[in-house]
């Protein structure tokens, strides 16, 4: 008899927490997938049974977003990285396509339009600028404020217009605990495009204001290794070669090309099975307890209770502007911070795991995804509050402190 594990919290930002009955029904089913004998991960990608399970988990996250019937949904792999590439290869392509003979070969020269609100969404218009020579950033918020965890209002953005060949953001930024109230205005011709990777089926959202939506698994999908990509139709351009692509155009690579996947759904090569598999379940559940709309209403009472809990302290602080923080990831930090690593070590005896924040920025990060229940956010939440009364501090050193570090900070 296998023992139970011993309860845990885990808050960790990706890979993260996978909902306990999914993880059960794929430990039952790991030796013998449908009565086959055999585990998924030793199923032809080719077999019936497995076209099958793709071909429901497709159905289902279609039905989880409403997605319309004129996109494509396709598993690729690579994670958001690739897509970084991908994107800037498949929509140079399909602009050139919708322009046509409009416009000549050696005058194709679009702006990519990149909104820089925390490190994802630097890094992908780092990558664009690798690839391309024609990037227009339309914000960079760390530039402009000396540190990522707000959007600056629609007034001091520069778009592109109906020039670009597509607009990108991040929805929700890991690291940074920066997360859009709102869907992006942009020129109706252009495509939106949005890495959803850590808030995809947390809410809501109207995925016919997308030309691409993409979102790595590994934060409220499953495991990592498969990328969810949602294309709209007309954005699907034919492959070419060196020897029939148009000047100025890059050739895009055959397994980042968005037409190849879709015409071959998803089976141009062998995919990651066992990541899809566990799509499949984490779709079913979401089905199971009431889809997006039920996890929505609930992630907001986890989110509201956690930031209360952070605004009422008088030694946790968040570096983010409420109108934008993440429901997703919660950073915060500790006044004074020589109390964080105290505070990550008695986190750890009381079987709350991975709340550092990430290396880039430090302190204490809480990613509170679809699979971490209310239980979990609760019993962080009192942790806190017993911390914060072992570490009383009068509010006037907490006051002296800061205006220490305001003092500090403008002498650099």
């Amino acid at each position: 008899m296998t023992n139970s594990p011993p309860k845990i919290w885990n808050f960790g930002a990706g890979p993260a927490v996978i909902p306990t009955s999914v993880l059960l029904r794929a430990q039952s089913e790991f030796l013998n997938y449908n009565n086959l004998g055999m585990s998924i991960m030793e199923l032809s990608h080719r077999s019936r049974e497995f076209e099958d399970l793709l071909n429901k988990a497709q159905r289902d996250f279609r039905s989880l977003l409403h997605i319309p019937k004129n996109y494509k949904i396709l598993f690729m792999q690579g994670g958001g990285h690739t897509q970084f590439s991908a994107v800037v290869y498949n929509l140079l392509a399909a602009k050139k396509q919708n322009l046509g003979s409009t416009i000549k070969n050696e005058d194709f020269n679009p702006p990519l339009d990149y909104l820089i609100t925390g490190s994802w969404s630097a890094k992908a218009a780092q990558e664009a600028k690798r690839l391309y020579s024609n990037v227009n950033i339309v914000f960079d918020v760390k530039k402009a404020k000396g540190k990522f965890g707000t959007i600056p209002p629609k007034s001091e953005w520069k778009l592109s217009g109906s020039k670009a060949a597509f607009v990108y953001y991040c929805d929700n930024e890991t690291v940074n605990g920066v997360e859009f109230d709102h869907v992006p205005e942009v020129d109706p011709s252009v495509p939106l495009v949005c890495d959803m990777s850590s808030n995809i089926l947390s809410r809501r959202v109207n995925v016919a204001k997308f030309g691409v939506i993409y979102a790595g698994a590994q934060k409220n999908i499953g495991p990592a290794g498969v990328t969810l990509v949602i294309v709209r139709e007309d954005l699907l351009t034919p492959a070419k070669s060196i020897d029939t692509h148009e000047l100025g155009l890059p050739v895009v690579p055959t397994i980042m090309d968005y037409k190849t996947m879709s015409d071959h759904n998803s089976l141009y090569n062998t995919p990651p099975m066992f990541s899809i598999y566990m799509a499949h379940l984490v779709f079913e559940h979401l089905l199971e307890n009431g889809g997006v709309e039920a996890i929505e209403a609930v992630n907001a009472i986890k989110a509201q209770k956690l930031y209360e809990t952070i605004d009422q302290s008088r030694i946790y602080h968040s570096p983010v502007d409420k109108r934008v923080r993440s429901r997703m990831n919660a950073p915060f930090r500790i006044d004074p911070p020589d109390l964080e690593k105290e505070f990550l070590q008695g986190a750890g005896e009381l079987r709350m795991y991975q709340l550092k924040g990430h290396r880039s920025v430090g302190g204490i990060r809480a990613s509170i995804y679809n699979a971490m229940p209310l239980e979990g956010v609760e019993a962080l939440i009192e942790y806190m509050n017993e911390f914060e009364k072992k570490h009383a501090i009068d509010l006037n050193d907490i006051k002296a402190y800061r205006s220490r570090s305001r003092l500090n900070m403008l002498k650099i």
